[in-house]
């Protein structure tokens, strides 16, 4: 584990275009380490889908030993879909951590980059930078690999419990005031079907109850359906976002389609003690070894474990790399970089190239 300023962090390339991304975000994490007294051990191990070709697990068990005894994991993209369980559902290691580390916080953000067009109109103006919070261990997840089929129908289980709920509250309101700390909107929405479901009632309901302890943040209570209606009319009115698994997957890809797409979005699954940080965006078969893959969702991912690491270890030369990774990218984008799914020619080495000289 930490000491000092030193970092072990396990490394878990993936499948696909994973290790084509985990590759540069590894050179931006040297380089901003040097600059700032940071220093870190990368231990590589496997995990994803041609794992479980070759060994018939997604994962060995030195894997998750290794992330046992890390400061922080960092994970490329895992999983193709063409190797599947037998049930026909994905190799989905970075599910599995989920549940493995108790990682119930997904942290999905949604900043608009400079010069990173958006589908939204007035968005270059307004600006988006938003959060949202996605329950990651249960919800309609807690049924992955449990639901029953017959020839007449299919049933899958929604869990939410107390004890998970508060833990996540808790987590959102205390994002929700550093947010304010640092000059922005600081509020929290609660997204559900509270109308509909007795479970989403009960969620709403400790919601409400945890939302008594942090008088100084202004709270939302939205359903899921017009929650997403109005994303996609004025996103800049968005903060912080919290709700449970299915609706959390969902709404964040919405998010990231805000900005560019998911090869812009970064993410982290948080638990009380372990943190697994990893781009929103998939393996990508049909480019893979062609150097066109963004790196910039895996870059930022590794500037959210610097703040993480910082938050965790009150570093703060920490959450000034993090920073300085965040100002760097925004710089080049800034500059005119475009990447091939925007239209343009930069691919994986001119991105990396460009934030490493901004840096």
């Amino acid at each position: 584990m930490s000491a000092n300023n030193a970092f072990h962090i396990a490394v878990l390339a993936g499948d696909g275009i994973g290790p084509e991304v985990m590759a540069p975000a590894l050179e931006v994490l040297r380089k901003v380490g040097d600059r700032s007294g940071l220093s870190f051990r990368f231990t590589e191990a496997p995990a994803g889908a041609n794992n479980y070709l070759a060994t018939g697990k997604s994962m060995p068990d030195s894997t998750i030993k290794l992330c046992e005894g890390a400061d922080a994991i960092l994970l490329g993209a895992c999983g193709l879909p063409s190797v599947r369980y037998p049930d026909n559902t994905e190799i989905a290691p970075q599910i599995e951590l989920r549940f493995i580390f108790d990682l119930y916080a997904g942290v999905r953000p949604a900043r608009l980059i400079p010069g990173v067009p958006s589908p939204i109109v007035g968005a270059d103006q307004r600006g988006i930078d938003l959060v949202v919070i996605r329950e990651s261990t249960e919800g309609l997840f807690a049924s992955m690999g449990k639901g029953v089929v017959t020839h007449e129908d299919a049933r899958e289980t929604m869990v939410i419990t107390r004890k998970t709920s508060e833990r996540l509250f808790d987590f959102s309101f205390r994002l929700a005031e550093r947010r304010k700390a640092r000059g922005k909107q600081g509020t929290l929405a609660c997204v559900d079907k509270a109308n509909v479901f007795k479970a989403f009632a009960f969620f709403r309901g400790i919601f409400d109850e945890i939302a008594k302890k942090h008088p100084d943040v202004k709270t939302d209570r939205l359903y899921v359906d017009a929650c997403a209606a109005m994303l996609v009319k004025r996103p800049w009115d968005f903060d912080v976002m919290v709700m449970e698994n299915m609706f959390g997957d969902i709404v964040s890809d919405i998010t990231a389609s805000l900005i560019g797409g998911l090869g812009m979005a970064p993410s982290a699954d948080i638990g009380d003690t372990y943190a697994v940080f990893q781009p929103c965006h998939g393996t990508a078969p049909d480019i893979m070894g062609q150097g066109k893959a963004n790196p910039t969702g895996m870059i930022l991912s590794a500037a959210m474990m610097l703040d993480w690491l910082a938050d965790k270890h009150g570093i703060e030369s920490a959450t000034e790399a993090g920073e300085q990774i965040e100002r760097a990218v925004d710089q080049v984008y800034a500059g005119g970089l475009t990447p091939m799914e925007f239209g343009g020619s930069n691919g994986t080495a001119d991105i990396t190239r460009a934030v490493l000289a901004a840096l």
